[in-house]
């Protein structure tokens, strides 16, 4: 039976209620796993999204577990030479690769040492961030309805900031096009702190932005929020409508992180990962820290995980090549 994408993700975002519980004590790592720190790798500085996103699980993990979770940043190569790494290392426990929805959409940009799928053993999935659509304030449109109309009677005069070439912030913008049948000049930045000056000045007009970097600006009045970017509204700002819902039928997508393990690492393994990983989230720092970033809990199993990537894997390959989309 095929399952639909928003099927899968309603699945994803329900599995941190139904995961196995774990003692409270700690979680006790199998016999296959060797009781020495284990390290997550994150393939990009720090103080990114996903550099922290792995920090509040490994902080948390290491009061769970009886031994330290300790993150470790290879960055460089648009995230390559972080991944290859792990899908080098030994599967014996000790290395995991913390990384973002990217990992399925750069290999369709640019040739890798390694085969993003094949090449890892799914664990979890960490958390989904949701993107909203904002647009400049002096931009005449109060509501996705009208932006569409405004770029269909201006063809090809608005352009949308994004904070990375091929980013999720990028494929929305590209996705919108595709489903609203727009045409928007893409304009990347090295960050969304970046992108937002010239936002907020009107040099670019359009941009699909996590909601935590530009919560503040948007209450603020400073920045115009037109609609969230998933398949639900969400509880910060509950009346800002889909984008499906404001007439892009088929349109949802979020940003998420994730856990994998080196290739042929035993299932106990990566089981009891996910396992600690979802213990880990249900804690009151995590969920605090969690909020904060705008993110939502997910800690799917690794079947569920595997799934997910796969599916994600072909939706962004195929939107890549229609959009024609190059690495930097």
């Amino acid at each position: 039976m095929m399952l639909s994408r928003r099927g899968i993700m309603a699945g994803l975002i329900t599995a941190p209620l139904a995961a196995p519980a774990v003692h409270a004590q700690g979680v006790q790592a199998p016999a296959a796993w060797p009781s020495r720190p284990t390290r997550f790798i994150v393939p990009y500085p720090p103080g990114g999204p996903t550099d922290i996103m792995g920090r509040v699980v490994a902080t948390q993990l290491s009061k769970e577990l009886p031994f330290p979770v300790v993150v470790e940043n290879k960055a460089g190569a648009a995230g390559s030479i972080g991944s290859h790494e792990v899908a080098r290392a030994a599967p014996d426990g000790t290395t995991f690769l913390v990384n973002a929805s990217a990992h399925v959409i750069v290999p369709h940009m640019m040739r890798l040492p390694f085969d993003a799928l094949a090449d890892f053993a799914p664990v979890t999935n960490i958390a989904l961030v949701p993107l909203w659509l904002v647009v400049t304030p002096s931009l005449p449109v109060h509501s996705v309805a009208e932006l569409v109309a405004y770029a269909r009677a201006n063809p090809g005069r608005l352009s949308y900031a994004s904070s990375s070439n091929g980013g999720a912030p990028h494929l929305a913008g590209e996705l919108f096009k595709q489903l609203a049948g727009v045409e928007m000049q893409h304009v990347p930045y090295r960050g969304s702190g970046q992108a937002q000056p010239d936002l907020l000045a009107g040099n670019v007009q359009v941009m699909f932005d996590s909601m935590p970097s530009s919560a503040g600006a948007v209450r603020d009045g400073k920045l115009r929020a037109l609609a969230v970017t998933t398949a639900t509204r969400q509880a910060a700002f509950p009346e800002l409508p889909t984008i499906a819902e404001a007439g892009v039928p088929g349109y949802e997508i979020s940003t998420w992180y994730a856990i994998w393990a080196p290739p042929r690492t035993p299932p106990e393994v990566t089981g009891a990962l996910q396992r600690a990983v979802a213990q880990a989230l249900r804690a009151p720092e995590a969920q605090d820290r969690m909020a904060a970033l705008g993110a939502v809990a997910v800690a799917d199993t690794p079947e569920q995980f595997g799934r997910f990537i796969a599916s994600e894997y072909a939706r962004w390959g195929n939107l890549v090549r229609t959009a024609n989309i190059k690495a930097d």
